[in-house]
């Protein structure tokens, strides 16, 4: 019985999302219109359910790129109001329309020349014909059995404030850096914004060698440094790379290891990642490729760094 309820649940809400598709038309577009032109932020406000729900909506726009705050309905009569602006936009938020607390804002808004869009399911209501443009939210039914508790109108308009924040985004052109600037905290931001320029070791800590060097120096240059040793040219353009796992065959397979220059050992097809590119992306090359370290270079190929997979972890940058 509980799983046929919530398969109900979901069946409900789904479907209540879905009918929203025909109702991104007009007046959606001059919503998202009148939010991009304006000079001020977009005030974001409702009571109960739909208060949390316009926080929820603030947030999103904020990390997305447009300037957004909660005023809750009930605390904006006692001072919050404050917070607006007149060259701001509002965004009123209430399924039946009919918050009386949202109606003793109204008078302000008005007088500063706010305009207001609605987020209602219905579109007759009081707050409907005090907005300039009006959103319909509205649902066939609520997932509550008995049709009271929001549950479907809340999660419809959470998708309408969604697709409202993601069409501002891409008319901003925010891009992913963008989106990095906002979030540097937790993983999300590592993910974003740590280069392998962070993580690299460089100058004395970097292992290379010419590729007239014997092996007999390239494995000094590796057992003092780390995992790999880029073979480089006069210029520091990296020519191959030798490998731990290199070292292990060619003892393996002959005594006069240390005879061999390195130009006869390295590989000639290194994977070389260049300067700037994020460390996420390095980690992920690395995992298909079953590779330790890499040489990090310039757009000329010449050598820069080295970003090892030890470092890249330790940092907590996931793929």
């Amino acid at each position: 019985m509980s799983i046929e309820a919530g398969k109900k649940v979901i069946r409900i809400e789904a479907e209540a999302v879905a009918a929203l598709e025909n109702r991104i038309d007009e007046n959606f577009a001059r919503a998202v219109d009148l939010i991009y032109n304006s000079k001020g932020r977009v005030i974001v406000t409702g009571l109960g359910k739909s208060g949390a729900i316009a926080r929820k909506i603030a947030a999103t726009l904020t990390s997305t790129g447009t300037s957004a705050y909660f005023l809750h309905a009930a605390e904006g009569a006692h001072g919050d109001l404050g917070m607006v602006h007149r060259d701001d936009i509002v965004i009123c938020i209430s399924k039946s329309g009919e918050t009386d607390e949202l109606f003793n804002l109204m008078p302000v808004f008005k007088k500063l020349g706010i305009k207001i869009v609605a987020m209602t399911g219905k579109m007759n209501s009081t707050l409907a014909k005090n907005a300039d443009v009006i959103l319909d939210i509205s649902v066939k039914e609520e997932a509550c059995p008995n049709d009271l508790a929001p549950t479907a109108s809340t999660t419809a308009t959470l998708a309408m404030g969604d697709a409202l924040a993601v069409a501002l985004l891409e008319k901003h052109g925010f891009t992913r850096e963008d989106f990095a600037l906002f979030h540097p905290g937790g993983s999300l931001g590592k993910k974003l914004l740590v280069t392998v320029d962070n993580l690299m070791e460089t100058g004395e800590g970097m292992a290379f060698c010419s590729p007239d060097e014997t092996m007999k120096t390239v494995t000094i240059e590796m057992a003092h440094k780390r995992g790999i040793c880029p073979i480089v040219d006069k210029a520091m353009r990296v020519l191959g790379v030798v490998t731990t796992g290199d070292l292990n065959r060619l003892v393996e397979q002959t005594e006069k290891f240390f005879k061999y220059r390195a130009e006869e050992v390295m590989n000639r097809n290194p994977k070389c990642i260049e300067s700037g590119t994020l460390a996420a992306v390095a980690l992920k090359k690395m995992e298909e490729t079953r590779i330790i370290a890499m040489p990090v270079v310039d757009t000329d190929n010449k050598l820069i760094g080295i970003v090892h997979l030890h470092d890249i972890l330790t940092a907590g940058i996931q793929s």
